[in-house]
């Protein structure tokens, strides 16, 4: 959560002074979300649900996967990525990232099968996948793209917003996201007919609210839908994100330009694939080696992003262990539909993503950030690294005060 004040408060106190919390016939927030929310990433649809999970769910089924599919997505990614593929009953294929930290495309060209039919690039960390080379894969393969912009709001690609660029997008409003309501999420796309499947899969009530249609034949679904707190607090938030990107946008940009010198011991930039339009939440470096990372990282208040617990494919438990469903019958893995998809995983499989990760630090930016702090984290990168990687004595090292990492927003592991 970066900016929220007392127009939430405001927005949230007249839903419920009102008693219209219920969004079908009573309220208005989560329609004037949905309609100011799709017109913000120049989509035809946008539809709220309860979670960022539950949108990734509702886009699987949305696109109509299913029993005999495989779903590419990368490495390095929250677990509801993996878990969503399977709530659809399809097989998620893990595959490596490149120095950007996002699904590499050279990756999806290699793992690409005879069962493949969707690719999952998630812009994590608010940090751009390469989506014309991935498009452009997916085009020829004809697969389905979606896009997992839960941590990308606020951001885009070259000019287009993240989750207007592949055929369904899916965003989360969690408290630890660029914009927030607590908890929440949603599902964008151009697509009439995948519009009303998510719908049906976020709600398969809806109908009874707005009519049936014969467009889509409807289907059961666990429900997911939003109430009017959520879109209160959204369209207020909404009126923040730009301002709320376009500070992180300048500080990260800042401090890579004026940390560009450190190059030269050793700490260099993370590529990015359009870093005029993605969130810039970090400041990413890369290190020489993985032990270089954590002491840099011991020194100055970073994120080594190897040690993200739940962001990396080697703690999906249940993943790992095959384990796709609450009941045996309903589980994708033993099902005889996926007899011929890709069900064996292992910690080694993506040796290459683990050793990118244990090299790079992510330096959280802030739209709050002053100056002053803008100085003192540029002051402080310089002297960490100059203590790593160039022998700096510690005893010799200025640090400045720094403010504490957030360990449960990263999955950080807390020593006691």
């Amino acid at each position: 959560m970066y900016v929220v004040g007392q127009e939430e408060i405001d927005a949230i106190a007249k839903v419920i002074n009102s008693n219209t919390l219920f969004r079908y016939g009573i309220g208005g927030e989560c329609d004037r979300f949905e309609a100011r929310y799709a017109k913000y990433l120049g989509c035809n649809h946008f539809a709220l649900a309860a979670s960022g999970s539950n949108a990734l769910a509702a886009a699987m089924m949305g696109a109509g996967l299913g029993p005999g599919d495989e779903v590419l997505i990368p490495a390095h990614t929250y677990m509801a990525t993996a878990t969503s593929v399977l709530s659809a009953g399809a097989i998620p294929v893990i595959v490596d990232i490149d120095e950007s930290l996002t699904i590499d495309p050279a990756a999806i060209k290699a793992a690409i099968g005879p069962c493949t039919k969707a690719i999952v690039p998630v812009h994590m960390w608010g940090t751009a996948c390469d989506m014309d080379a991935i498009m452009e894969i997916a085009g020829r393969h004809h697969l389905i793209v979606i896009e997992d912009a839960c941590q990308g709001v606020g951001g885009g690609y070259r000019g287009r917003k993240f989750a207007s660029i592949g055929h369904i997008g899916c965003f989360s409003f969690n408290y630890y996201k660029n914009m927030t309501c607590g908890e929440g999420g949603g599902v964008a796309t151009n697509d009439d007919a995948i519009a009303e499947r998510v719908r049906c899969a976020i709600d398969p009530c809806h109908f009874y609210w707005h009519g049936r249609s014969d467009a889509v034949k409807p289907f059961s679904a666990n429900g997911a839908r939003a109430s009017e707190l959520m879109g209160a607090m959204l369209n207020v938030q909404l009126d923040r994100i730009d301002d709320m990107v376009g500070a992180m946008r300048l500080e990260r940009n800042a401090i890579l330009e004026r940390t560009a010198s450190l190059g030269n011991l050793g700490l260099k930039p993370a590529p990015l694939n359009s870093p005029e339009d993605d969130c810039a939440t970090h400041a990413l470096f890369t290190l020489p080696t993985a032990e270089s990372a954590d002491a840099f990282s011991r020194f100055f208040p970073s994120v080594v992003a190897g040690k993200t617990g739940r962001h990396n494919y080697t703690e999906w438990d249940q993943v790992l262990m095959g384990a796709g469903a609450a009941h045996p019958a309903m589980n994708p893995y033993t099902m005889p539909q996926n007899a011929n998809c890709r069900r064996s995983y292992s910690k080694e499989m993506c040796a290459r993503s683990l050793a990118i990760l244990d090299r790079t630090v992510m330096v959280p930016t802030h739209p709050l950030h002053t100056e002053k702090d803008l100085e003192d984290i540029i002051h402080n990168i310089g002297i960490a690294a100059r203590v790593v990687l160039a022998g700096m004595p510690v005893e010799e090292a200025d640090f400045r005060k720094a403010a504490p990492l957030d360990p449960q927003k990263f999955d950080l592991k807390v020593e006691a």
